[in-house]
């Protein structure tokens, strides 16, 4: 089904309320008010250089089946290159995940606007940080610290906004970064202090799905 009315408006008010400025910065100062891209005339750049339309669909498409980030980095928006800038919308489907995962260049600032969610965090410590966030909540994930997002309400979606201070905050994903960029099956058992059979299953699980 289609976003409500009431989803629709808070995903509006998010995406329009500049919270993202407060984040910390994680970019190079720039010297000039904005970076034009190599080959373009700066005399002849309008409002369009300054627009991103890649959310248009977040707010007249059905909800996804999955857990889904739509993201607004220089990746997608190259206009944000210097402006320490970068927002992402998340969409969370009854009972999804956010598995583990680090920002390394920015810390993440999370804007609930829709459902509830059980966030966490783990400190070069080892402690780990956990909150239940209700719709209006905000919660910050620090710099390069492994964190992620639970949808605990088993029959209703959950939709967030994250700003990030650095156009490129980068996302390092702990099980795929762990199970799936070849380090060998006895590495990991030991690591983890189990057998080489966990460790293939869990590599399985992860698999991209033919």
């Amino acid at each position: 089904m289609a976003l409500t009315f009431k989803q629709q408006f808070f995903l509006a008010l998010a995406l329009a309320f500049p919270f993202f400025q407060v984040a910390i910065c994680g970019d190079p100062d720039i010297t000039s008010d904005f970076l034009v891209p190599d080959g373009t005339n700066a005399t002849q750049l309008d409002g369009k250089f300054f627009t991103y339309t890649g959310m248009r669909s977040l707010v007249t498409s059905d909800p996804p089946t999955t857990f889904t980030v739509t993201k607004a980095t220089m990746a997608e928006f190259p206009t944000l290159n210097g402006q320490s800038v970068s927002y992402a919308v998340l969409q969370y489907p009854a009972g999804s995940v956010n598995p583990p995962h680090t920002h390394p260049r920015a810390a993440e600032l999370l804007f609930l606007t829709y459902g509830t969610l059980e966030v966490g965090f783990v400190d070069t410590t080892n402690k780990l940080f956990t909150q239940r966030l209700q719709a209006g909540d905000m919660f910050v994930f620090p710099k390069g610290l492994v964190h992620y997002q639970f949808n605990c309400d088993e029959k209703d979606l959950a939709i967030a906004i994250s700003a990030f201070g650095s156009a490129a905050a980068g996302t390092v994903s702990v099980p795929s970064t762990v199970f799936t960029t070849g380090i060998d099956d006895e590495i990991l058992a030991k690591s983890f202090k189990t057998d080489d059979a966990t460790i293939q299953k869990l590599k399985a699980g992860l698999a991209p799905k033919a």
